[in-house]
């Protein structure tokens, strides 16, 4: 049976030390993430470590940058010289410190519009959607958006359901804005938002916070770990095995 420093490793050898399955490992030769494997003159594939380790980075790699920058980044291993590699990598690491950052902002920006007090509310406060859609720099498609999937409903005020926005319905859309510039994804905003409108605004609140920055943390562990595991398969490629 072949150990982890066997030079002829079979595809279920590194599927079984992957986590993959034969086809997925198969697809991962033919995407570049492996490199391409020896034959057999009967036509079977023959592995090495460098594919195994590669097959392992990729696999780290894709819980912290996805599987599309993550086969981007292995490939460049095997085709690219290493300062450009390190550059991805690097590039990989800056999204999640500005993904972190922008977090932060966000919801200092978010608690602080939940607080604002509204108050002798008149007619003329409300806005149409071509003026808040200016007021946020969004389009007013994204506002229409917003209220198909239930983030932010605004009043029909017309027949014709011409929206109007009451100032708490603004409110709502800055909170939404500022969320999805963030990172937030459409489901999670359509289960938060109604617990703040229900006036539940800094516990909600605090916790999707909470549930953003543990998914930003997990990822930052992931490239922490896909750097070793890239590190291994940069010394392989650079000095392969007979």
């Amino acid at each position: 049976m072949p150990t982890l420093k066997s030079s002829t490793m079979r595809t279920i050898d590194v599927a079984r030390r992957s986590g993959y399955s034969v086809q997925q490992v198969r697809n991962l030769e033919r995407d570049g993430v492996l490199p391409p494997a020896a034959r057999t003159a009967a036509g079977y594939r023959i592995y090495g470590e460098v594919h195994l380790r590669s097959a392992l980075a990729y696999r780290a790699l894709a819980r912290g940058t996805g599987p599309v920058e993550a086969k981007r980044i292995v490939r460049a291993v095997h085709e690219r010289p290493l300062p450009e590699v390190l550059a991805l990598l690097d590039a990989a690491h800056a999204r999640l410190d500005r993904e972190r950052r922008d977090l932060r902002l966000a919801g200092e920006a978010a608690a602080a519009i939940c607080v604002e007090p509204i108050e002798d509310v008149r007619p003329s406060d409300s806005m149409g959607v071509f003026e808040l859609a200016a007021a946020l720099g969004v389009h007013p498609s994204t506002l229409r958006h917003w209220d198909a999937e239930g983030l932010v409903v605004p009043d029909r005020v017309t027949a014709r359901g011409t929206r109007r926005y009451s100032p708490a319905q603004v409110r709502d859309a800055r909170i939404v804005h500022q969320l999805r510039g963030a990172g937030y994804r459409i489901a999670p905003l359509r289960t938060l938002m109604p617990d703040l409108r229900r006036g539940h605004r800094s516990e909600d609140l605090g916790a999707a916070l909470a549930t953003r920055d543990a998914s930003i943390t997990a990822r930052s562990r992931a490239l922490l770990d896909a750097a070793a595991a890239l590190g291994a398969v940069v010394s392989l490629a650079a000095d392969p095995l007979p």
